[in-house]
């Protein structure tokens, strides 16, 4: 997989493509990178055109320091799509990244001919509740600075279900699907970090979020995959996402937390294969 670059709407964006075939894009979460995807690239490229790519203020793409808004980040994607020449795809959105799915979706509805939202919501309750997020994940940056392995074990809490951390925990050289490892994992961690401004810029971005009153414009067929124990999007959420959306189906995946595409990187990427191969 060759890494690339898009001039979109005056910022370079870092994209991958792998596969061939009808064109899928992966939208990755809040303080991640394209590389969160692995585990679902060596099973959706076997079988479309894979792209994914680090959105603005993170990995590889351009960092421009002013608060970014989900008009923005669905502009980039558009103009990433432009770029390569695509006219339709199937986009799949985890967290941040399923937020600017919906208003990719809703803005540019021509585009989308499926839609997979993982783990998101359809806004935040208040401000604060994002301000929040942001100096927990400032904090965390530091602590990563510092000591990488303390930093991803209290992340780690959040994020996964305790069956799964005691598994990488165990063994942080065992690779699960897609040969993710717990050491792995901690050594991409220190590759391009973000900084203290690029959080706080897309963090702002969240809090443009509100697409609850709009989902119901939504037409194209939307699979939703929710965890049991996702402590940072409980499934009460996906389950209003999924009242709003008529033409969607949701799937909870039981002793599952927020980063579901990893620790249950075999069953997602069969629900996400069933449903785009329909």
């Amino acid at each position: 997989m060759e890494e690339k670059y898009a001039k979109v709407n005056g910022v370079n964006l870092c994209y991958l493509i792998d596969g061939e075939g009808f064109p899928v894009v992966l939208i990755h979460g809040y303080g991640a990178k394209k590389e969160v995807w692995k585990p679902q690239i060596v099973d959706l490229s076997k079988y479309f055109k894979v792209i994914a790519y680090d959105i603005r203020g993170i990995g590889k793409s351009e960092r421009p320091d002013y608060p970014y808004t989900m008009d923005i980040l669905a502009d980039d994607l558009k103009g990433l799509l432009d770029f390569l020449g695509i006219k339709r795809a199937h986009i799949i959105g985890r967290s941040l990244g399923g937020m600017i799915a919906q208003n990719f979706a809703l803005k540019y509805p021509e585009y989308v001919e499926k839609l997979v939202l993982i783990t998101t919501n359809s806004g935040v309750p208040d401000e604060s509740a994002v301000d929040m997020m942001i100096e927990s994940a400032v904090n965390e940056l530091n602590l990563m600075r510092e000591n990488p392995e303390k930093a991803f074990l209290q992340k780690a809490k959040l994020v996964f279900h305790h069956d799964f951390r005691r598994k990488i925990f165990s063994n942080p050289e065992q690779e699960f699907y897609g040969g993710w490892s717990l050491k792995k994992q901690i050594e991409e961690s220190m590759i391009n970090p973000p900084e203290e401004k690029d959080l706080r810029n897309l963090g702002n971005a969240i809090k443009t979020h509100n697409t609850i009153g709009q989902l119901d414009k939504i037409k194209a067929p939307t699979l939703l995959i929710a965890g049991s124990h996702d402590r940072l999007t409980p499934r009460n959420v996906m389950e209003l996402i999924n009242k709003k959306i008529q033409n969607s189906k949701l799937i909870v995946l039981e002793k599952a937390g927020h980063f579901l595409n990893i620790s249950r990187a075999e069953e997602v990427n069969r629900l996400i294969l069933d449903f785009l191969n329909k």
